[in-house]
């Protein structure tokens, strides 16, 4: 898409540096340059790439986009209790409009990849069904696996509590007595809990380790650490292949 031009404090203000009254200010103290030169007033209509705010080019003006190591313990809603995932990141970015938002959600108890952008587009790809982006779990359970948990899982016939259609058939690869990988193919609300729960198991933990072909294993990310690429590449990633 072409760059287009807007107001300067708009700009600014989206992105999350500051409120358009604190950018006239800025501009008056001479700390605004476009292409090079002191910007004339808030109000001017220029391109993201042509601003520089202190000598330093703006932070993703074009939209961020961005894989993320989420830990144990931090949230992703404000709903819930405990550190958000967003104390991670620069605090400007949470002012920036659109703003920037998960990909699907991992609760307070579930860490491993997570996915956070500020493109609507590239967030209903990666979520929409038609494209079956699968999502792997690496559980850990209370009680060993009798056996019988991979034919029930890909039957499709599995009914959770409260729900009113089976699940979708999943995957589950056997990593020990008591640990798997589990891929789903949805993303129902506490899902792979309340998969081993209707089994008559209980998960001690979960580490989401990869979605679709991004892997976490293949990232040289540790516990809250991210990084930033664009959407196309992160689509790519995630799908081996342009969609």
């Amino acid at each position: 898409m072409a760059e287009k031009k807007e107001r300067l404090e708009k700009i600014l203000s989206n992105l999350g540096y500051g409120a358009r009254k604190d950018v006239s200010y800025w501009v008056r103290s001479g700390w605004v340059t476009v292409d090079g030169v002191k910007a004339k007033s808030a109000s001017q209509k220029v391109l993201a790439s042509q601003i520089m705010l202190e000598g330093k080019a703006l932070d993703h003006p074009d939209g961020l986009t961005l894989i993320y190591h989420k830990p144990l313990g931090a949230v992703c809603s404000r709903k819930e209790d405990g550190r958000l995932i967003y104390a991670d990141f620069p605090e400007r970015w949470l002012g920036r409009k659109p703003a920037l938002s998960s990909v699907g959600r991992l609760d307070k108890e579930t860490s491993g990849l997570l996915i956070l952008t500020d493109d609507g587009a590239l967030n209903h790809q990666l979520t929409s069904p038609k494209h079956d982006i699968s999502k792997t779990y690496a559980v850990m359970l209370a009680e060993p696996l009798k056996g019988h948990e991979q034919e029930k899982l890909a039957s499709g016939t599995l009914m959770l509590d409260g729900d009113e259609r089976p699940c979708k058939a999943a995957e589950l690869e056997l990593t020990g007595d008591n640990t798997a990988n589990l891929v789903l193919h949805e993303g129902r609300y506490h899902q792979a809990r309340r998969m081993f729960a209707a089994l008559g198991n209980h998960v001690t933990a979960l580490e989401r380790i990869q979605i679709g072909e991004l892997s976490l294993a293949s990232l040289s990310l540790q516990a809250g650490e991210y990084q930033t690429l664009e959407s196309d590449a992160l689509l790519q990633m995630v799908v081996g292949k342009k969609l």
